[in-house]
């Protein structure tokens, strides 16, 4: 029995399907005898995961992100190991592509998968069944008897069209099937792996070194009929890491999903959805494009340049952008990374302004804030990190300890040049901005509830007062507005 385990990662409530162990699933039906557990819905993982396990040819594979999927993710697996010391254990998702080396060092893994996994992880079954040997698979990590660790080159990677569809009937749908501003039954969808681009604070550069893999329009809709049909889906959040690079695509996929009536969401770059012609922006709207979520990252156009945004990237076309969805009726969904070195408390200002540029622009603009946090590739600004104190943890434990949990989210402290006020004053400044501008994405926000918000907060924002909003904080323990930064949509 092979185990695929989807490690906690969600707000409770918002469970996305799990999509990354369900492809893997997905080459294994027919092959092999298979079970997923969700970390998101099972309350007793570790345990599931045991009791599923027999003592022959049995394997368990985990999907990683850091934050509270590493976790979750070390805790069971540390519980699995003391009961079913014989069974292999494979990490394979973008933190394990990163931290190889760190995650081989614990005694709790014992393969690593860099990359696309769907081919290696058949590779390797085939592998522990005595059929090869471990360098026989591409881009595993792997280790020697005598903890040497080798890394295999990383191979081919397989176009999705030649990949099966998921396996949609192995889970409860309805575990995964959430009213949203979107629709009543909103599902998620991965359309493509990877990106071309190389952004230095991205992880995905790592995982596919700009390559991009595409479902052709042809399945996308194929796909999206089947759970339209099947499981009555009303809305689509594609999840991939850039949804918008192929213009002739997107166009082409919005014609042929224009008869289904879902309405969707997607990430895409900014300076790539600036140069859509607007035939295309016209067919995305009428095929039900909502909302577009895109990394603005800064007010900065040298600090765009500092993190690799690369093409056409500058603030003023974030502002370019932010007026043309308003003219389509296309809600932008902007994050900001802020506290990039050298001069966080600058950075820090001048977006402060430049994101009320925007609101001014389009006032249904999403903000969503997060804090610099290195990864290991992003060349001059993980060396002023790394300059100014800033470290990675050399083992799991520390990885998986809540201190890293919160900074991996880009929520917490531990950030050298970020000290205690800066941090504070970010966390104002967005408690006041969307209290003033409540997000359009609130299902439960009422006409005279964002009334309150708006004429309670006025004060602040026009004199630009942010600190210590006692009052908002009260208001948002009795009303539970969502905030976009902590809760999505």
């Amino acid at each position: 029995m092979i185990v695929l385990f989807n490690p906690l990662s969600t707000t409770p409530g918002k469970q996305p399907l799990p999509l990354s162990v369900m492809a893997l699933g997905a080459v294994l039906e027919g092959r092999h005898p298979w079970a997923l557990v969700d970390g998101n819905l099972c309350p007793t993982p570790a345990r599931d995961i045991i009791d599923r396990l027999d003592h022959s040819g049995s394997l368990l594979a985990v999907t990683v992100m850091p934050g509270p999927q590493l976790t979750q993710a070390v805790e069971v697996c540390r519980q699995v190991r003391e009961a079913r010391p014989e069974t292999p254990i494979v990490w394979g998702g973008y933190f394990p592509t990163q931290h190889a080396d760190t995650v081989l060092a614990s005694p709790l893994v014992d393969f690593v998968v860099r990359s696309q996994g769907e081919g290696p992880l058949l590779k390797l079954v085939r592998v522990l069944a005595g059929q090869g040997a471990p360098s026989d698979v591409p881009g595993l990590s792997w280790k020697l008897p005598d903890g040497q660790i080798i890394h295999n080159p990383v191979g081919m990677m397989t176009p999705l069209d030649e990949l099966p569809e998921l396996p949609y009937a192995r889970v409860d749908m309805e575990d995964y099937l959430h009213p949203t501003y979107l629709g009543r039954r909103t599902v998620a969808h991965n359309s493509s792996f990877g990106c071309p681009f190389s952004c230095s604070f991205c992880a995905v550069v790592a995982m596919t070194n700009r390559r991009w893999l595409a479902e052709s329009p042809a399945r996308m809709e194929r796909v999206l009929g089947r759970l339209v049909r099947d499981y009555c889906v009303d809305a689509v959040q594609m999840h991939d890491m850039d949804f918008f690079i192929n213009e002739a695509r997107v166009a082409e996929f919005s014609g042929r999903i224009t008869p289904l009536g879902v309405r969707w969401w997607g990430l895409g770059r900014i300076d790539t959805l600036m140069g859509y012609s607007n035939a295309t922006w016209t067919a995305m709207v009428r095929s039900g494009l909502k909302m577009v979520f895109s990394g603005a990252e800064s007010a900065s156009d040298a600090v765009l340049a500092t993190m690799n945004k690369g093409g056409k990237a500058s603030a003023r076309l974030a502002l370019d952008l932010a007026r043309r969805m308003k003219s389509f009726g296309v809600v932008p969904e902007y994050s900001f990374v802020l506290g990039s070195p050298p001069d966080p408390a600058g950075d820090m200002a001048s977006t402060f302004e430049f994101i009320r540029e925007i609101k001014r622009v389009n006032p249904a603009t999403e903000i969503v804030l997060y804090t610099y946090t290195p990864v290991p590739m992003d060349g001059v600004l993980y060396t002023e990190a790394s300059r100014r104190g800033f470290a990675f943890p050399s083992t799991l434990e520390e990885w998986a300890s809540d201190e890293w949990r919160q900074l991996m989210m880009r929520r917490g402290d531990g950030i050298p040049w970020l000290d205690a006020t800066v941090r504070r004053k970010v966390r104002n400044f967005e408690r006041v901005l969307n209290a003033f501008y409540p997000t359009v994405t609130d299902r439960r926000l009422t006409p005279v509830r964002r009334a309150l918000l708006k004429t309670i907060s006025a004060w602040r924002y026009a004199l630009r007062l942010y600190s210590a909003p006692y009052e908002l904080r009260a208001l948002h323990r009795l009303m539970h507005y969502q905030r976009p930064e902590t809760t999505g949509f």
